[in-house]
């Protein structure tokens, strides 16, 4: 787990990896955290998102995951045009560290009852189809746990129902928020 303090570390991280990016100046800020995490950096420009992107399984070190989730988002996103330099000063930051993707070990009719709303962030896979929902998105649009699981399955491009299917694997992760 980590600290407050730790979390505003974090912030203040993605934003100057932005900042440099934006305004190509050179990066004030070193993290030295090299623990591998899964993360994700959500961006919002006036309380409405602005790209999301992240790294659900801990492949990177944990600085190399933020920068380059943080880039991803503004710049790679493909519901969003890529951010400009006069939006920044705009832009709220948020960074989600995320716990290993647990595979759910029960039956399809106890899986609902076994995902805890605004604990649990979900995977979904099914062949090539794959789809995530962080936790706080639950809480945020006040989903039930079949709300949410259904929405992560068509976050997959699946139909809602598709959690259901035997060849279908559904994942719980947890996720440590920090906001600005």
């Amino acid at each position: 787990m980590y600290t407050e303090q730790d979390g505003k570390i974090f912030i203040a991280y993605v934003r100057d990896v932005l900042r440099s990016k934006l305004f190509l100046k050179k990066k004030s800020l070193i993290l030295d955290n090299t623990e591998k995490r899964g993360v994700f950096v959500t961006i919002t420009k006036n309380g409405k998102l602005r790209g999301c992107v992240g790294f659900p399984y801990a492949v990177f070190p944990l600085k190399q995951a933020l920068a380059d989730a943080v880039v991803y988002a503004a710049f790679e996103d493909g519901r969003f045009s890529p951010i400009t330099c006069d939006e920044f000063n705009d832009l709220k930051f948020e960074v989600t560290i995320l716990s290993k993707p647990q595979e759910f070990s029960c039956k399809k009719d106890e899986l609902v009852s076994r995902i805890k709303v605004g604990v649990h962030g979900l995977i979904v896979k099914l062949g090539v189809y794959s789809g995530l929902l962080l936790p706080q998105v639950a809480t945020e649009y006040s989903m039930t746990s079949l709300e949410f699981l259904e929405n992560t399955c068509m976050k997959a491009g699946l139909s809602k129902d598709s959690w259901e299917k035997e060849s279908c694997h559904v994942y719980s992760f947890e996720g440590q928020i920090f906001r600005e």
